[in-house]
């Protein structure tokens, strides 16, 4: 359960190496949560990063349980097997929905199956797990589901459709996911951040309003102490979208990429 200030005590990561959700889980830590769970591939990065957190957790002399655990969004047939085994070990205070894939436009336009590739991940795999985690904190009666979307659903753009598609899909999936859990105690938070400084984003070109996965972070623990339904990452990307939105396709498609 939540402490006394509302903070979540017990989170549940899939995407455990997201630089996002890690910075994301550091903070929270700072705010009493004692019990982690990375779920990602297994692998050295997996590892790495569950031993960055426990780390860092004993400088500050807190007991905190960070575990890992097998977790492929392009394996929904295992997501209830693998999730319904980490809410039996205890509720989940807060689920953070940070996996996906960015892909490569031009080279995935002409390979159908990587592009299928990258919905399934960013898309299915997010339905598949979100489902699962969503019954989970339902039962609980309690618990938030963090879903890591983009301001690039907002209105596909010539430069990454493929990106922004999958991403729209998953932000409407998580919007009426959030309207079916009102009145339970569980809540959804959608998070659309713009561009953001990580290893997937590296060497790109940044986009105006270019974040970090600490401004992300801060956005996140600010949302769910609010049990608010959207954030934007930077707030002023709300009303640039809201203008973006509504622009003539065929001035639309001339903006840079």
């Amino acid at each position: 359960m939540k402490d006394a200030f509302g903070s979540p005590q017990s989170l549940l990561v899939l995407g455990g190496t997201s630089e996002i959700a890690l910075a994301a889980v550091r903070r929270f830590m700072a705010r009493r949560a004692r019990t982690v769970w990375l779920a990602g591939r297994p692998g050295p990065a997996l590892d790495a990063a569950a031993t960055g957190l426990r780390e860092e957790a004993a400088a500050h002399g807190a007991e905190v349980a960070v575990r890992t655990v097998p977790f492929d969004a392009l394996a929904p047939e295992t997501h209830e097997e693998v999730l319904e085994k980490v809410f039996a070990e205890g509720d989940i205070d807060l689920v953070l929905l940070a996996f996906g894939v960015l892909g490569d436009q031009l080279r995935d336009e002409q390979d159908p199956m990587a592009a299928v590739r990258l919905t399934r991940t960013n898309y299915t795999g997010a339905v598949s797990s979100g489902l699962v985690c969503a019954k989970a904190l339902r039962a609980q009666g309690h618990g938030s589901l963090v879903v890591l979307s983009s301001v690039a659903g907002e209105r596909a753009r010539r430069a990454n459709f493929l990106y922004g598609s999958s991403k729209a899909g998953l932000d409407a999936f998580a919007q009426g996911l959030g309207d079916a859990l009102h009145g339970t105690g569980a809540h959804v938070l959608v998070v659309r951040p713009g561009f953001v400084h990580t290893r997937m984003t590296a060497g790109r070109t940044p986009a105006p309003l270019a974040t970090t996965p600490g401004a992300v972070a801060e956005a996140i623990e600010h949302g769910v102490r609010r049990r608010a339904r959207t954030v934007w990452v930077p707030a002023a990307l709300g009303p640039v979208m809201s203008v973006l939105r509504h622009l003539p396709r065929s001035v639309f498609r001339r903006l840079p990429g």
